[in-house]
Order: structure tokens, then sequence, then C-alpha cells
């Protein structure tokens, strides 16, 4: 990869506007990349504590280690795991939950459809890659994956298409799979590829996506200070829906019943929750990738941390522990 990221953070203004002012705070940037946001936040005035869990994003770490010193500490892992990689509590967490550019430009991680490469995926390099998924899972295991996670609406077709296939030979390329799913579903001249929703679905699959992204909340809940921001920007919406749903959950209620009449106050765990942002036109029209991000953000109150749950956020498959 090039030293000169070609990844373009989106929401940047926005996101900056969230976490103002930014001087002398500790941040935690959940989902580091190419450093964007973190350029972004120390140029502000701001200490950063960056995480990511792909090793070839160490490069443009070392980078900003070096303009920064101190005000800058990059840590290996998942955002999922704050908890235990940030030893402080912090005044804002950011997180910019999706595939970077230069993961979806890189052939070797096998992430596009658009270019051969193996059937990979993993952003830690490590793990159960795609190949793995559709070489090992039954019809009926790929077709809710390609159903819930890319809300595929020929999701069995394909699988069956899939598992046809590999009876022959196993399917081991980006291209392979793709040109299976173009053959099965046919292709729409004016619509996106026949394999986004497919491709989509088999990289939160195998990076569990949903699953970290909901540990990374309610541990994000649990690291904050009073006071603390916490910002997500997400690409589609099942992930917007699970993050709308974790800040609504945490309201102020009570809980009682005719057993006990007594209510109990429920004090809220986030205030100040702000509507959804979307890119500007402008925005747009240099990164299109900005097109579909959403931006959401509420402040830490003071109320005590919640025990992780993954309900009633609308996780898909997470009942059945499909993951």
């Amino acid at each position: 990869m090039s030293p000169n990221p070609p990844h373009i953070p989106v929401l940047l203004n926005e996101v900056l506007a969230a976490l103002f002012p930014l001087e002398n705070k500790i941040i935690v940037d959940g989902t580091f990349g190419a450093g964007g946001y973190s350029r972004a936040m120390l140029e502000n005035g701001a200490s950063v504590i960056a995480i990511d869990r792909d090793p070839n994003v160490e490069q443009y770490a070392n980078k900003l280690k070096d303009e920064f010193g101190d005000r800058f500490t990059f840590l290996s892992g998942n955002f999922s795991d704050i908890d235990s990689l940030v030893d402080e509590n912090v005044d804002a967490i950011v997180l910019d939950i999706g595939v970077s550019s230069m993961q979806l430009d890189e052939a070797s991680r096998g992430f596009s459809f658009m270019r051969d490469g193996p059937l990979d995926m993993r952003m830690s390099a490590s793990g159960r890659s795609a190949a793995d998924l559709i070489n090992s899972l039954n019809e009926r295991e790929l077709s809710d994956i390609l159903f819930a996670f890319g809300e595929e609406k020929r999701a069995r077709r394909i699988a069956k298409a899939v598992i046809d296939a590999r009876k022959t030979q196993s399917i081991t390329t980006t291209l392979e799979l793709a040109n299976i799913i173009e053959e099965t579903i046919g292709k729409n001249p004016k619509g996106n590829h026949p394999a986004t929703k497919s491709f989509q679905a088999l990289r939160i699959a195998v990076n569990e996506e949903f699953n970290e992204l909901v540990k990374a909340l309610f541990f994000a809940e649990k690291k904050l200070r009073l006071g603390g921001v916490l910002a997500i920007v997400s690409f589609h919406s099942l992930e917007d829906r699970i993050v709308k749903r974790f800040f609504a959950s945490s309201k102020a209620g009570s809980q009682g019943s005719r057993h006990m009449p007594v209510a109990v106050e429920q004090i809220a765990s986030w205030s100040n929750i702000a509507k959804p942002k979307k890119a500007l036109i402008e925005e747009v029209e240099k990164n299109p990738r900005s097109r579909s991000a959403t931006l959401r953000f509420a402040t830490r109150t003071d109320a005590p941390a919640r025990e992780l749950n993954f309900q009633n956020l609308g996780v898909p498959l997470s009942k059945r522990g499909a993951l």
C-alpha cells in the first residue's frame, strides 16, 4: 500500500463538530484505517488512542507517531476490545463502521467483486475466510447469511447455485463467486452489480461485524467519562438501526408491576442524542462513498454502564448464533 492513503474519511467536519472542543481531550479512534480522523483530531489539539485490527495500517500509524509523538498511541486489536485495550476513561470515542477504500482496492484482500483475488475478506488477516464459509456452509446457513446480512432477496437461489458449483470444485476467488452470482440472478444494466449484497453479507459474517459493533457500543458506554461523546459513522441501514436502537434503549424510564407498584427509576445512559446526519452534496460529489454514510452521536450521562445485551437492537441472526 502507498504511504499516501487513498481512503478519505467521511463526514469529517460533522464528526469534529460533534466532539468540539477537541483541545486537550483524550479521544479513541476505534477504527483507525488510514488515520484520517486521527490526524484531524490531533491537529485540533486532542490526544488520540487509535485501534485497528488490520495489520496493514501500521505504516500510517507510525507516520502519525513520528509527527505527534506522545499525543498519539496505536493499539493493534478490535474496537470491540476497547474495554481491555484502553486502561483509562476517555473524553470521546469515534467509530467508522465499514470497509475502507484501501481494503476494497487491494485485490489480494478479497473484498471486491470488481478485482480478481483470493476470496478472503478478513480485516485482521486471521480466522475464517469468505472462501471457508462459501465452501463449508450448508444451503440453509448460506442463504440465511445472504438474506440477513446483505438483505439479498434472491438468497436461496444464490445459495443453491453456490452449493451446486462447489460440487465440481472449491470456489476460491472473488471473480469465481461473482460470476456464479451474476449467472444465477442476471445483471441489471442500470443497477448495482448483482454480487454487491452477497459480498457485503459475507464480509459482515467473516468479520462478525454486527457482534463487534454491539460489543463496542456497550464497552464505549463503560469507558466514557461523564459528558463524553460517542460518535458512530455507519454505511448501511442494518448498522444504523443497531446504533439508533442502542441510544434509544438507554432512555430514562421506570420499572414497576402490580406486584411491586413502586417503580424504580432508570437513569438514561445517554443525553443530547443527535438526529442522524448525512453528507452534504458537496462531499458526495468529491467522495461518492459518503453518500450512504450516517453519523449518530450522543453524550454520556453519569448513569451506571449497562451490561452487554443484544436484545431489542435488531441484530440479524443474533438469537440463533449464526455467527
